[in-house]
């Protein structure tokens, strides 16, 4: 009798993983509705909003099924930028950046996993702020620069889960 009990609670274990890690998920950060991010520094340091704080990290990323062409094109904006970047602490972090798709899905939306590896401390992981940091002040102020936010932040089904992950020996 106890067997059946352990490998059904094991297999509801498994089965909410997906949910608890898309209760745990944060709406990406937006610019405001119409704008693009402002381009300005600021004043003083400010502590990351989307900080990995172990070696390495993953974000889960819902993406809408019908907005994978909009994600995707996200992604080599991004990966695009990071790689032209002459930011130090950037071109750190595009070393150890990697998108993949997944083949599962993640509920009713497509899963995007980005895997980061090795982490840059006290770097920002939000993926839209890590964007507008690779853009020109010539292109954050360019007419279609808000519809570019506003397709790419429409394509999120919500904000990413992050895993924090430490290698074990």
């Amino acid at each position: 009798m106890r067997r059946p009990f352990v490998t059904s609670t094991v297999g509801l274990a498994l089965a909410l993983t997906p949910a608890v890690l898309f209760a745990q998920a944060t709406p990406p950060a937006q610019p405001p509705a119409g704008q693009a991010p402002a381009a300005q520094a600021p004043a003083e340091p400010t502590k990351p909003k989307l900080a990995i704080t172990s070696p390495s990290g993953v974000l889960l990323v819902p993406v809408k099924q019908d907005q994978r062409a909009a994600f995707e094109e996200f992604a080599k904006k991004l990966k695009a930028g990071l790689d032209k970047s002459q930011d130090p602490v950037l071109k750190q972090q595009a070393a150890g950046f990697k998108i993949f798709k997944s083949a599962e899905n993640f509920g009713a939306n497509a899963l995007y996993v980005i895997i980061i590896d090795p982490v840059v401390p006290n770097a920002e992981y939000d993926v839209f702020q890590m964007l507008q940091k690779t853009m020109t002040p010539e292109e954050l102020r360019a007419p279609e620069t808000a519809e570019m936010w506003k397709k790419f932040t429409g394509a999120f089904a919500s904000g990413p889960s992050l895993l924090s992950l430490t290698p074990i020996q």
